[in-house]
């Protein structure tokens, strides 16, 4: 959903064209969205209109960028640790 509104702005229906789901299941996911500060909602008549908000994107990027670093932190600490534990048992 991000994808298709990031450069354009569509109203809920065709986003809900874009995906074999239910509109009420689109709508909600594009409340989630909107809550989470990734959409903003522009009413044009008894249409909403939806486009993703760089400022919701950045952080989320900068949130996932955090998340992801931290992951491979803790993969490369437990990759040494195995490393370590199949030395000793060489050596031991």
């Amino acid at each position: 959903m991000l994808q298709l509104v990031a450069h354009d702005e569509l109203a809920a229906g065709e986003i809900a064209a874009a995906f074999d789901v239910t509109r009420t299941a689109v709508s909600q996911h594009l409340t989630v969205l909107k809550g989470a500060g990734l959409l903003d909602e522009r009413r044009d008549g008894t249409r909403r209109l939806y486009r993703a908000r760089p400022d919701g994107l950045d952080a989320l990027r900068r949130f996932l960028d955090d998340m992801w670093a931290s992951s491979l932190d803790i993969a490369r600490r437990l990759a040494e640790g195995d490393a370590a534990d199949q030395e000793v048992r060489r050596v031991g």
